[in-house]
């Protein structure tokens, strides 16, 4: 035997483990991406990849340089493939988000979940209980834009609704003034968006002297003027959103903020839990309220702090159900998955009238 059928003996060896080790892995594949579908994880984990390339890598340590160059090759062919194969067993997921394409909340979807099925509703009410109803497997929303704060919609279907967060997104927004094709933009008197632009463009806004004309999302407010046909009336939205309602963007980037962010929230029906998982990077929601008496508050976040979690916001909304009532929005640092985490969770059940866990997830910046 010379060395040609001797290498080609062996590789006929190790094609037929690999395939072996190939369907395997495959149906691991398979298990990930039905656990990704049904607590809306998006395919690809970047860091988890570079993570289990490194790791991987030391099996091969004293290997030749190139030859250890090739089997990192190898290994992101293997997760591509890996990556593939899960998102064409999750392209059934529908995805729900409040506006229609061009909304940032759809610009947001589309980078999230590539490959799944968006579907867009009316409002932020109505895009969440389209998975609480089961019409679609997650909904992406928006929860807190930089310069806007937080949206208050938003919190509060968190706190009254059944879902839970299970990853975070940041887009960075570009707010632009798109006005009708050949329209002036000095005649401009109105503008139209959504609140949250309208707030992030108030001071052009206040410059221009322009009226405003609150919208139910950015995209819809293009639409809205596209519609009306009048050119003294502009909107305020993304530059996609322009093209897709034959819109001219008269001025681009008019927000105040140059670091102007939005952080989307993926919901779900399911929680992902995290057991074991170590790290700052992990984050979890908390929402409570606190019993009637001198202290409540400050004895939750002493419990919080005492259990080695580090919180990274604390916000109180009013509680539309009673009168003068607030709930409270805790976001920290750490896995509540770990053993200090149920001893905080049942410790503040003795200060906490009410207590709701709204998820967890990895948070990288």
């Amino acid at each position: 035997m010379n060395k040609l059928e001797k290498a080609r003996k062996i590789i006929d060896e190790v094609d037929r483990e690999m395939a072996r080790l190939f369907l395997r892995r495959m149906e691991a594949a398979r298990l990930a991406a039905e656990y990704k579908k049904e607590n809306a994880l998006p395919v690809y984990d970047g860091a988890r990849e570079d993570a289990l390339i490194a790791k991987n890598s030391e099996f091969i340590s004293d290997a030749d340089p190139e030859i250890r160059e090739c089997y990192v090759q190898f290994l992101r062919k293997t997760m591509e493939v890996s990556r593939h194969y899960q998102s064409r067993l999750i392209e059934g997921m529908k995805i729900a988000y409040s506006g229609t394409e061009g909304a940032f909340a759809h610009i947001a979807a589309e980078k999230i979940f590539p490959s799944a099925e968006k579907i867009g509703y009316a409002d932020f009410p109505e895009a969440y209980e389209a998975v609480e109803r089961g019409e679609c497997d997650a909904v992406v929303l928006p929860i807190e834009n930089s310069s806007a704060g937080e949206v208050g919609t938003v919190a509060d279907l968190l706190y009254s609704g059944t879902l839970y967060i299970n990853g975070t997104y940041d887009l960075a927004i570009v707010q632009d003034l798109l006005t009708l094709p050949g329209a002036d933009p000095r005649e401009i008197k109105t503008v139209v968006s959504h609140p949250q632009a309208l707030h992030q463009c108030e001071e052009y806004i206040r410059a221009h002297g322009y009226d405003t004309l609150e919208f139910a999302n950015t995209a819809l407010a293009a639409e809205r003027v596209r519609a009306l046909g009048d050119p003294t009336v502009a909107a305020i939205a993304s530059e996609q959103a322009g093209k897709k309602y034959g819109l001219t963007v008269a001025a681009r980037a008019i927000n105040a903020s140059s670091n102007n962010t939005t952080r989307f929230a993926i919901l779900s029906a399911a929680r992902n839990r995290y057991f074991g998982a170590r790290g700052m990077d992990m984050r979890f929601i908390l929402m409570f309220t606190v019993k009637n008496e001198a202290g409540s508050l400050a004895q939750a976040i002493d419990i919080i702090g005492k259990h080695g979690f580090n919180m990274q916001s604390l916000r109180s909304r009013p509680d539309k159900r009673l009168l003068w009532q607030y709930y409270f929005y805790v976001e920290a640092e750490g896995n509540i998955d770990s053993d200090e985490g149920e001893k905080m969770l049942a410790e503040l059940g003795s200060c906490c009238e009410k207590l709701k866990l709204i998820g967890s997830y990895r948070h990288r910046d």
